[in-house]
């Protein structure tokens, strides 16, 4: 809303630079100091809970100390009236600059991955942006692309949006209950998408998966919905990012490999530890460009098992009723390749990791009904898959709530504590819910008319890389394809989904980054409708 002040006058917003699940971020004018900042203001339903909005305020004085050069400046914070409704916002130093997501974009566009001694570097100094959070006890939660700003001036690196998911954590309000979730589905670490506590370690975790997506162009969970994605991280184990980009050294596969391990003791102890890897090995490249295997460019149907784990197929292993139970056997932890006990430092031998899930299931004495030997095991195997599932279950339903169901990028959708009625048994009584799209999300001409050529000329000559239509309102994503003399299906597709909004592009044919044939080809653009999927 340009021309809307903050701060009681003292602010005046202008262009909307981003928005997201938790807040909206404006290019404002401070009229005292006489510079450009960014304002960050939480969504209204967010800054309702008086507990939520002082502890914000603290967090948003805590982040003001981080003084970095990798970090966003925080200069002022304070509330604002919405109506009848207290906004807290936040003042930032504006970065004249580029988001790390649209430079992966081109360079996905141009060579399928950034080449692995830029992302290595990048990844160094997001490094020591966290390594002065985490002296100071503040853990990010949501590091990723679009969370990452490169400076137009020398290319520095920028990380922003300290401190607003810690306040959400630390809030004493009932929208933080056992098995929150905060952050964005495809960058959580194990224990986040469990809904757990969290350190310094989580952060290292999204680090791993950003720079696993910054040199394979892709990530190492995908899937079409967060829960899936969630499990996956729980249970799934990522690809060497090797097998997607063949031009990456064993070195890579093992500093990326350590980063995204389960147990959260397996990984770097530190942000420093992690940087002094990353920079390393950036030093042992030879500068060869990435070779996408195109075989294994596209992500893996992750989170499959979950159908499966919570819903076995009929004839499948069942674990025994509690009527047959006897001794209560513990299950193994997730994070603990040898069961139960995996020790971590201060501890002693047998002692669970506190990320660990300690269910217990009931077995009956010599087998019971589930049998012995290998029926017993795939019992336990199921059950054990259906506990991890439940508990993302219960861990994702708020997630979703919060954050819209999902991101890509930048965090679409919204939620407050009174949508904790979508997933109580009064399902039938509560109205669809309906999202307007947002038409100033608008994509440049300039990604159609000058889109890069496909970096395998060879296997698709004269091709253009598809740009990212995603997200995108879908009056702009025509004018784009018109202004590049490309042509587009005019019967739409259209789908039900509420986390971009009504008239958003959800889906495109071909993919972002795949080839496209100018000549040849009419691009297919699938279209939101703004209403709730029918779960009838």
């Amino acid at each position: 809303m340009t021309g809307r002040t903050v701060g009681g006058g003292r602010y005046v917003l202008r262009a909307l630079l981003g928005r997201g699940g938790m807040a909206s971020v404006h290019l404002a004018w401070d009229t005292v100091l006489e510079r450009q900042v960014a304002i960050k203001t939480m969504h209204s339903e967010l800054g309702s809970e008086r507990d939520f909005r002082e502890r914000f305020k603290r967090e948003a004085q805590s982040v003001a100390k981080l003084t970095h050069t990798n970090i966003v400046s925080v200069f002022d914070t304070g509330e604002d009236l919405q109506g009848e409704s207290p906004v807290p916002y936040i003042v930032m130093e504006f970065v004249e600059g580029r988001p790390l997501r649209d430079l992966l974009d081109e360079d996905v566009e141009q060579y399928g991955a950034m080449p692995a001694a830029t992302a290595l570097r990048i990844t160094a100094d997001v490094l020591a942006a966290l390594d002065i959070s985490h002296e100071m006890g503040l853990v990010h939660r949501d590091i990723k692309p679009g969370n990452v700003m490169i400076a137009k001036r020398g290319g520095t690196v920028k990380v922003m949006d300290f401190g607003i998911a810690r306040a959400m954590q630390s809030s004493g309000t009932a929208m933080t209950q056992t098995g929150m979730v905060v952050g964005t589905p495809q960058y959580l670490s194990p224990e986040q998408a469990l809904g757990r506590g969290v350190d310094a370690r989580s952060d290292l975790y999204s680090v791993g998966v950003m720079l696993f997506e910054l040199l394979t162009g892709r990530l190492p969970f995908d899937a079409d919905n967060p829960l899936a994605i969630a499990y996956a991280h729980v249970q799934e184990e990522p690809p060497a990012p090797s097998t997607v980009n063949t031009a990456l050294p064993p070195a890579v596969d093992a500093l990326v490999g350590r980063a995204l391990r389960k147990n959260p003791n397996e990984r770097f102890p530190s942000a420093e530890e992690l940087r002094a890897e990353c920079l390393r090995v950036a030093g042992t490249l030879s500068g060869e460009a990435p070779r996408i295997d195109p075989a294994a460019a596209a992500p893996g149907n992750s989170g499959a098992g979950i159908a499966a784990s919570v819903y076995p197929q009929f004839g499948a292993p069942t674990p025994p009723s509690v009527a047959q139970a006897g001794p209560a056997t513990p299950l193994a932890s997730p994070y603990a390749p040898g069961g139960y006990g995996y020790p971590q430092p201060g501890h002693g031998p047998g002692t669970p990791a506190p990320y660990a899930i300690t269910p217990t299931v009931p077995v009956s004495p010599g087998g019971g009904a589930a049998g012995a030997g290998g029926g017993r095991r795939g019992a336990v195997g199921v059950v054990i898959a259906a506990v991890v599932a439940i508990a993302v279950v219960a861990a994702v339903a708020v997630f979703s709530l919060l954050n819209g169901e999902g991101d890509k990028g930048s965090e679409a959708g919204g939620g407050s504590d009174t949508g904790a009625e979508d997933v109580t048994d009064n399902e039938t009584e509560r109205e669809p819910r309906f999202k307007e799209g947002d038409p100033e999300k608008v994509i440049d001409a300039t990604s159609c008319v000058h889109a890069n050529d496909y970096w395998d000329q060879d296997g698709s000559p004269g091709a253009k890389s598809t740009p990212n239509f995603y997200g995108f309102h879908i009056n702009s994503v025509k004018e784009c394809i018109r202004s590049a003399g490309w042509r587009y299906e005019e019967n739409l597709v259209y789908k039900d989904e509420v986390l971009l909004g009504e008239n958003m592009v959800v889906n495109q044919t071909p993919a972002r980054g795949e080839p496209f044939d100018p000549e040849e080809m009419v691009i297919e653009l699938t279209v939101s409708t703004g209403r709730e999927p029918d779960r009838g």
